[in-house]
Formats: C-alpha cells, structure tokens, sequence
C-alpha cells in the first residue's frame, strides 16, 4: 500500500511539472512526503525517495541557461579531440573559415553565443564535421577538399550553424534528462520499497547528460533534425548574401565521395534524401548570384 501511494505521488508529480514550475512542484511534492512519513502514512525511506523524485524531475525541467550550454558543448568538443588531431598546418585557412562563419552567424538571428562561434580543422581525410552546443565547430580535411567553392563550404558551416542555433543537441540533452528522471523515480519507489540506498540513483541522473552527448556525437542527429538544419542552413546563407544553391551543390560533391559508413555517411540522411528537402526551401530564397566574385579567394585559401 505504501508503495502504491508513493508509485501514485511521483506520478501527480509528474504531470503536475507539465501545468505549474517543475521547481514549486517538487518543492511542494519534498515537504509532503515528510509530512505524511511524519504522521505515518507513509514510512521515511518511501517519503526520502518521493523527495529524491521530486528534485530530480524538477532539475530535468531547468532552463539549460547559455553559460550551460557553452560548458555542456566544451565537454563534447574535448571528446571529438579524443578521436581526431586538429589540423595546425595552414592557419590562413583556419581564419577563412572563421571569417565565413562570423558573415554566417552576424547577419543571423542568433548572432553571438555565450563564448562566441569558433571553426576548427582536423585532420582528417574522413568526410565529416561536427558542431556542439557552445559555439565550436569542427570540419575535417577531406570535407574542405570536396567542397569546390567558398559558398559550398559556406553551407557546410551554415548547416553546422544551424544544430546550434536550433538546439539540438541541447533539446536531446532536455529530453533525456526528463525520460531520465522519471527512470530515476520509478526506481526510487521500487528502491525504497525493497530497501535500496536511494542516494546511489542521484549518480544514475547525473551520469545520464554526458551519456547523451556522447551519442549525439556517435550516432547523429535525427533525420528531422538534419532536415531542419540543412533547410535553415539555407536561410542563413541567404541573408549573408551567399547562393544557397551552395548547399545543393555542397550535397552533389558529396553524393559522389561519401560513404555510408564512415563520416557524414554514418550520422546523416543521404546525400540524394537531403538533395530532396533542401531544394523546396532552396527554390524559396531569391538572392544575386555573386559567387564567383569569391571564386579567386577559395581557390587560394582552401588550395
């Protein structure tokens, strides 16, 4: 019986956090299960995990505020260091790509970050780039060489870009902790019915953010995402005075060089599914052509 009512309470909890502020419900939810344990309806391991409950479905339901997101997307950037080396051998090129990136995001609606955009090489001949919460942007060595103008690499950036103004990953994390802390709940009503040191889920909860990142990295985005981020990627090359056709042109010379299991193969739709749904928004944006007057400059810095 004593657990059912606790089984009952989480759940209120629950779906109370979905009507009033996460923080006031488990607030509420924590002084009345000491109540009830203290009057006996309920003994004090169910009412300490009712509590345990309680915080953590209202820490899942935070704002994850820019400095957050900026720290959360550091920790993801050092990951992908693990992996790649970054490339330091043409530093000429290395601002080129982040002067891209400034006309990119400074004529965006999301024009800064907490800690500023920044584009990095690696050095790798692997088709692939990556982009965190916080601002970082990573594009290998083989992807450079397979974009063949500056506003093909341009939709590169501007698609990675996209991720991060979009908050994807940042949206994945929000989710996961939510599915997370009902998880922990669930187990904390079970746990303190059969005896369980509730104090050992919290590691369970707080484990599960950098587990997700991890993911995000392996295995991509969703289809949806990457969809929504190669339509926005469009816009964003529009309104910095760049061809969006770029980013169709970028997804040709793809189609031809990449590989299902490596790179961009492993963590994004085809290149021909991707061709598909771009080109509805990409027909949308009228914008002059003034690609080639850029033409001499790719052609020196990414040579």
């Amino acid at each position: 019986m004593k657990t059912k009512i606790s089984i009952i309470i989480i759940i209120l909890i629950a779906f109370s956090c979905a009507m009033y502020s996460c923080k006031t419900v488990a607030a509420i939810a924590d002084v009345g299960a000491q109540v009830a344990s203290a009057v006996g309806v309920i003994d004090q391991n169910v009412a300490n995990a009712i509590s345990q409950s309680a915080r953590a479905i209202g820490t899942a339901a935070e704002e994850i505020t820019p400095e957050q997101e900026y720290y959360i997307g550091r920790a993801v950037a050092a990951n992908i260091l693990t992996t790649y080396t970054l490339y330091n051998g043409n530093p000429a090129l290395t601002n080129y790509l982040n002067l891209i990136c400034a006309a990119i995001t400074i004529n965006s609606p999301r024009p800064d970050v907490y800690n500023g955009y920044r584009v990095a090489i690696l050095d790798s001949n692997e088709i692939n780039a990556f982009a965190t919460s916080g601002g970082h942007i990573f594009v290998t060595r083989g992807l450079i060489s397979a974009a063949r103008s500056e506003d093909a690499l341009a939709a590169v950036i501007a698609h990675e870009v996209a991720h991060i103004q979009l908050q994807h990953s940042i949206k994945a994390i929000k989710s996961s902790r939510v599915t997370q802390a009902i998880l922990v709940t669930g187990t904390s009503a079970a746990g303190a019915a059969a005896g369980m040191d509730v104090n050992q889920l919290t590691d369970v909860f707080n484990e599960s953010v950098g587990e997700i990142v991890l993911t995000l990295v392996n295995s991509g985005y969703s289809q949806s995402q990457e969809f929504e981020a190669d339509d926005t990627a469009a816009r964003l090359l529009g309104s910095a005075g760049y061809n969006p056709s770029g980013l169709l042109d970028m997804l040709n010379a793809l189609s031809s060089v990449q590989t299902a299991g490596s790179g961009f193969g492993k963590t994004h739709p085809t290149p021909e599914r991707r061709i598909t749904n771009a080109q509805r928004t990409v027909g949308t944006i009228a914008v002059a052509d003034t690609s080639s007057y850029r033409q001499a400059r790719f052609s020196t810095a990414a040579r």
